[in-house]
């Protein structure tokens, strides 16, 4: 018996609220330092986590994270702390999506609030066969989010520049050394 594999999605467009995505954690002694701080590779983690989510879900495919562009850490986070992280598809460009990350934690016991960390993330969608595939465009609806969309296109066209950059830097090297 043959099972057939659903044909993919017809590529549409989406707002960037309908692929956010808000985790909340708590800070265990497991996940902090000597200092009672939480580590830098816990919060990336949970970056990453929140970040594939909601990628996933504005392509309703699987994702792979192709980079972590920026990642600034702005205040310590606390042994017993939560963790908020919101995750928001910022720009979509033919197979890959920039998710910016903000990483917020909270005094369970005064309720107050602390912007910990932000984060932009670039993963690409796959297809059943492990290969880039196309996603739904994005449509921002608000002020905010049109905003968000164009510095994430600022942001694309830099790392394409950079990426450029780099390889004629290593072809550039790779001449020099065969010579």
């Amino acid at each position: 018996m043959s099972v057939k594999t659903p044909p993919p999605p017809t590529i549409s467009s989406k707002s960037p609220e309908e692929s956010s995505v808000t985790m909340t954690e708590i800070v265990l002694p497991s996940d902090t330092n000597a200092l009672g701080t939480i580590f830098g590779g816990k919060v990336m983690s949970w970056i990453d986590i929140a970040g594939a989510i909601s990628a996933t879900r504005h392509s309703r495919r699987a994702v792979v994270t192709a980079s972590i562009d920026a990642l600034h850490f702005l205040a310590p986070i606390r042994l017993g702390h939560f963790v908020h992280i919101r995750a928001t598809v910022n720009y979509v460009s033919r197979t890959s999506m920039e998710v910016g990350v903000r990483v917020d934690s909270e005094n369970p016991l005064t309720g107050e609030f602390t912007h910990t960390a932000t984060a932009y993330t670039t993963f690409v969608a796959l297809d059943d066969h492990g290969r880039p595939t196309q996603v739904p465009t994005l449509n921002p609806q608000t002020a905010n989010e049109k905003r968000r969309f164009v510095a994430a296109q600022k942001r694309r066209e830099s790392r394409v520049l950079l990426a450029e950059e780099i390889k004629k830097a290593e072809k550039q090297e790779n001449e020099t050394h065969r010579g």
